[in-house]
């Protein structure tokens, strides 16, 4: 695919698109009324942050508290770079001090664990009840624990860590491969579509891969996937033959890669192939909506939330606006740049609803940086519109990098990678 849009022009789109429907687009004055409209925010990721911020930039008499358990939000996006020692924990630690101190948002650190839809209500964990006029849910994902037989939480959480949501495990899985003995392999086992940052495991494999080669040269990383075939695949084995020769193996489901069973003991991985030991496990598990989503009835058979592409809005409970990874929206991924420009999409229209005006229909966007080697990283952008489909990918619009990209280009991909992890991060919670 050639790349159609460049950097400057993609960037005016995110602005155009999502952010600057607020300033303008809309059509709004402020102040736009007296502050008696409240809006509750359930998750502090890229998708809630985003949303609480530009609401209040939008109309700064709105009411906003956003719900969040962590005083500090440890992203996912980078943290294989932490696990591999590129980065550190403070790299991708996010507070919320501007959001509370600039933005006079009302951040609550508790968890929500109940809304009530035609109260207008939700339950937090400490028992204080929040009343709303609109909710935005934004609760990332959740694990299908019940579907890899031997594999739970505990097991996640003691041995086979999934380095899914960042912070504990992300430290585990550092620590593990700082204790991995030289010869033990490293088995990462990728779940099938859908999933959170698609690319992420196999950016993970090869930085991993960049670890071993310098510290335990005799390790490899054997990719057991549920999927056929994967994101940026092409580019990615490009870059594994040219800096990791013979380190990393990748089996498609049909070739050996589904995985039935683990047994954390013996530290196994076994599929219709037989048994794969390895000194490090990650097993990635399927899949859904984050549990608050499931508890309020926002899902639907396939474990995702569906909702209104114009406003994000749930077409199961009026007034629940569902936002991010958790959220059934068409052809975009489940990003952190997706949540983000879904949050500000949400933002516009939740403003427009409690003025009583029609919310317009979004552009959208999406991009996505995988570091494979230092100096060295491809990258996939995606133009989304509405049809009468939903949100769809404008063909031709995004991006991915070229095959036969220079030694220049690719570098610069590196440099990009990180200056759009800090604009992103900075736009969200700066």
């Amino acid at each position: 695919m050639n790349r159609k849009l460049s950097r400057r022009d993609f960037s005016k789109l995110l602005v155009t698109g999502a952010a600057g429907a607020a300033f303008g687009i809309g059509g709004f004055s402020m102040p736009a009324f007296a502050a008696s409209k409240r809006v509750v925010i359930i998750g502090g990721g890229f998708g809630g942050a985003a949303a609480a911020k530009y609401l209040r930039k939008i109309d700064p008499s709105i009411s906003v508290t956003l719900v969040e358990p962590k005083a500090i939000f440890h992203t996912c996006p980078v943290s294989n770079w932490v696990i591999t020692g590129l980065k550190t924990m403070q790299d991708i630690a996010q507070p919320y001090t501007v959001l509370k101190n600039r933005y006079r948002i009302n951040v609550v650190a508790d968890s929500a664990v109940a809304i009530d839809a035609p109260a207008g209500t939700v339950t937090l964990k400490s028992g204080k009840v929040l009343s709303y006029d609109r909710l935005i849910v934004s609760p990332g994902i959740d694990f299908k624990w019940d579907v890899i037989t031997g594999y739970s939480r505990m097991v996640a959480e003691q041995s086979m860590p999934h380095g899914f949501q960042a912070g504990k495990q992300t430290l585990l899985l550092r620590r593990q491969l700082l204790a991995l003995k030289n010869g033990s392999n490293v088995l990462i086992c990728p779940p099938g579509n859908p999933l959170r940052c698609p690319a992420a495991p196999y950016e993970r494999a090869s930085l991993i891969a960049m670890y071993l080669k310098k510290h335990k040269p005799k390790s490899k990383v054997i990719i057991l996937d549920d999927k056929e075939k994967f994101s940026k695949q092409e580019l990615f084995m490009q870059g594994w033959e040219k800096f990791y020769p013979g380190m990393i193996e990748w089996r498609a489901a049909t070739a050996g890669g589904k995985v039935e069973k683990v047994d954390s003991a013996s530290m196994t991985v076994t599929t219709e192939f037989g048994d794969e030991p390895g000194g490090l496990v990650n097993v990635i598990p399927p899949q859904k909506a984050g549990a608050i989503a499931f508890d309020a009835g926002l899902t639907d058979a396939s474990g995702w939330c569906p909702v209104n592409p114009v406003t994000f809005e749930s077409t199961i409970h009026p007034g629940i606006h569902v936002i991010g990874d958790a959220c059934i929206a068409g052809d975009m991924p489940k990003s952190g740049f997706a949540a983000s420009s879904q949050g500000k999409v949400a933002a516009v229209a939740v403003a427009s609803l409690l003025r009583g005006k029609v919310p317009v229909a979004p552009s959208l966007v999406s991009t996505c940086y995988s570091l494979i080697a230092p100096g060295y990283a491809i990258s996939v952008a995606g133009v989304y519109n509405l049809t009468s489909a939903g949100i769809v990918d404008i063909k031709g619009a995004g991006g991915l990098t070229p095959m036969d990209a220079s030694a220049d280009h690719l570098r610069q991909e590196a440099a990009y990678a990180w200056g759009w992890y800090k604009n992103i991060t900075g736009d969200n919670w700066g």
